[in-house]
Order: C-alpha cells, then structure tokens, then sequence
C-alpha cells in the first residue's frame, strides 16, 4: 500500500483566525471540506494531494496526513501502539525523522516527553526490523511524524510539510515587528481589492503585503520558493509528481495588465531590503518603491483601489503620543486623497483607531503573535456623498 495514493484524512492547520480564508483556498482547488474548525480544515485525500496542498496554499502552516486513530490513556499505550505500526513501509533506510506534537493530556506535563516516546516506538520498531537505528533530531529537513493526543483520543500523523507553510519563504531580510506572510496573504484576501485595481500601501516595512499582493494577483503559488518538504522524505516519494506539479504552478502565473502596486516607506533603508524581497520572490517588477513620508504617497486619481497600511501599534514599537498623531495622519490621508478606494488599516490597538476618525464598515478579525487584532475596512466615498466621522465602536 502507498501512501502516495491511499486516501485518508488530511488536517490542513493555519494561525489562528486564518481559517475561512484557507478553506476558501482549498475550495478552490476542488477539494471538498468535511470539517472546518479555528485552526484548520479536514479533507480526505493522498499524499499525492498533500504536495499539491503544500505547493499551492498562501494561509496554511501544515498539512497532515492521518496514519491512525487509537485510544491512549498513557504515554505507554502510545508507545504500544505505535511500536506495532509497520514504520518501514512509511521511513526510508537509511533516513532521518523528527517528531512535533500537539499533547493536552493529564499524565503530560512536557510535550517533550510525548515526542520522545513516539521516536522511541519508531527507533525500536525499525532497529528490529532493519536493524540498525535511523537517525533523529529536532530539525524538520527530513521526514516528520506528528501525533495529536488529547484526553483519550490519539492520532499519528505524516506532516507532509516540515518547516511552517505560514512562512512562505523568499523573505531573506524581515525588517523590524514583520509580518507573517500567511497573514498578510489572508488580509488581502479578506478584503476587497480585485487583483487589477491599485494596491496602495504606505509604512511598507519589510514589503510582505506589497509583495504578497502581487503574488496573488499574479496567482504565483508560495510552492515555488522552497525546494525541500517533509513529502519527500517518505517511503515511495515520485519525484515526478512532485515536478509535474511544479509546471502546473510556473504554467499558471500570469501577467496583469496596467496594475499598479505602490510602496512607501519613510525609512530608506526598509525600502532597499523590501525592493531585495520583492526581488527575490520574483515580483520586484510588480511593485513601484519610493522613499517618502506616507502622506506623500501616490494615490492614483479615477480609478477604484485600496489604500492598505498596517501601522505601529505601541506594542513594540513607538511611543503612543506619537501613533496617536500618526493614525490621524492616517485618517486624513484617506479622506483627503483616497476618495472613491477602499481603505484597510491593520491595527492591534483599537484605542489609537480610534484616532482615525472615520467609521468602519467592517471590523474583521486577526490574530498575531499574542495580540489580538482588526482588520478595519473604510469606504472612502467619491463625489458628494459626506464621510462620516465618529470612532469605531468597541467589540
């Protein structure tokens, strides 16, 4: 039996909040969803569809293909079963693996210690059958089996991806406070920019949503910006299907005509490492640069676009005073120069929205790091219609 075609449950995770953007995502792909949940969805499928998956998702962290489903009341009873699990049919000899896990369970108070009696099943069933003893550790370059225990339902998992999809990969210089490339994917996403119109994008940073604005737009996949998956560490792994489902990604990128991607930043230096960024994700002829203050910022005139910026919040940056004076800026801007667009403000700190000075049409959920988060939507009327101008209103 080969993985590579056997159907079997698949849990796609992503970050918290990112959800319905990624079953939206798998949806599109044709894959029907049998369970969406607040980390994730569940399809079924074969590993064949976990490359897929892996190559093609812009808001997942894992894809996790399920081997079985047990009970357990015990760290041994895991270490019982999974000892009997045919291993050298799913591990390659020679090989390496690493063990993650997601335990919630009384008799566990280290998930260490639930990773160590799943690697000694693994270590002592293919020392018996082969052997010798396969080579472990904790990075994620080779093959990686996951195991979810909580209360008395256990199941084990292949992790089909290893490092984290969320990072999509082309970003050699982070810049300051950055921001997860899953969750800039899945902002622009949630809004309502169509992919054509202007994306407009003051206070850059590092460049992430510029860039994964143009990704999208473009539908190039973050598959392409890695070359090593924890899929082909597997026994049976085709290199063929893997490579053919790399055409199909570099056949589907396409050009977008007339589309403008502007990005600001006052700090010289964040636009050279953002521009190197965009470089290396291949769309750096996708995004005009410029060093400027954001209130000099080029907002197209007769079009319909969206002005998306994601401010310092006094988390870790700056001082409050002076956000509080920025977010009004930022409210200004808007209205004065952003008429007949759509304005996207991510924030951590809805008492400086507050400062905005406009109402948000809608208030849409995000999470990041430890800080819970908005996504603030602004339509910023054309012509004669008056804007409104009251603080948004608390959750």
């Amino acid at each position: 039996m080969s993985l590579y075609t056997t159907e079997a449950p698949i849990i796609i995770t992503c970050n918290k909040r990112l959800a319905p953007y990624l079953e939206q995502e798998v949806k599109d792909l044709g894959y029907k969803i049998e369970e969406a949940f607040v980390t994730g969805v569940r399809i079924k499928g074969t590993i064949n569809d976990c490359i897929k998956l892996n190559l093609n998702l812009y808001c997942a962290s894992q894809v996790l293909y399920s081997l079985e489903q047990f009970e357990a009341q015990s760290p041994d009873h895991v270490y019982n079963h999974l000892v009997k699990m045919a291993w050298e049919d799913i591990l390659p000899d020679p090989g390496y693996f690493s063990v993650t896990s997601n335990v919630q369970h009384p008799t566990i108070n280290n998930g260490m210690f639930a990773n160590l009696r799943v690697k000694d099943a693994i270590v002592d069933r293919l020392r018996d059958k082969r052997g010798n003893r396969p080579s472990t550790g904790s990075e994620l370059v080779g093959a990686v089996i996951h195991l979810f225990w909580k209360h008395d339902y256990a199941e084990i998992f292949v992790d089909t991806s290893g490092d984290s999809l969320a990072r999509h990969g082309y970003r050699k210089i982070p810049g300051r406070a950055p921001m997860l490339e899953a969750l800039a994917s899945a902002t622009i996403l949630a809004s309502k920019w169509d992919k054509t119109s202007p994306f407009i994008n003051p206070m850059c940073g590092s460049g992430t949503l510029a860039i994964e604005a143009a990704l999208i737009a473009s539908k190039t996949r973050p598959g392409l910006f890695r070359d090593n998956f924890a899929f082909m560490h597997l026994q049976g792994y085709d290199k063929e299907v893997y490579y053919n489902e790399m055409y199909v990604l570099e056949d589907q990128i396409i050009e977008v005509p007339g589309l403008r991607i502007l990005a600001t930043d006052i700090s010289e230096m964040a636009v050279n490492n953002a521009r190197k960024n965009a470089i290396a994700a291949g769309v750096g002829d996708m995004i005009e640069f410029s060093v400027c203050d954001f209130a000099d910022t080029e907002v197209p005139e007769g079009v319909n676009g969206v002005f998306f910026v994601n401010p310092e919040y006094g988390d870790r940056l700056g001082e409050i005073d002076e956000l509080e004076e920025t977010y009004g800026r930022i409210g200004d801007f808007m209205k004065q120069k952003c008429k007949g667009y759509f304005g996207y403000v991510f924030t951590g700190n809805l008492d400086l929205a507050k400062k905005i000075g406009l109402k948000a049409k809608r208030r849409i959920e995000f999470y990041t790091s430890t800080i819970d988060c908005r996504l603030l939507e602004y339509e910023l009327y054309a012509g004669t219609r008056d804007v409104k101008i009251t603080a948004p209103q608390e959750n």
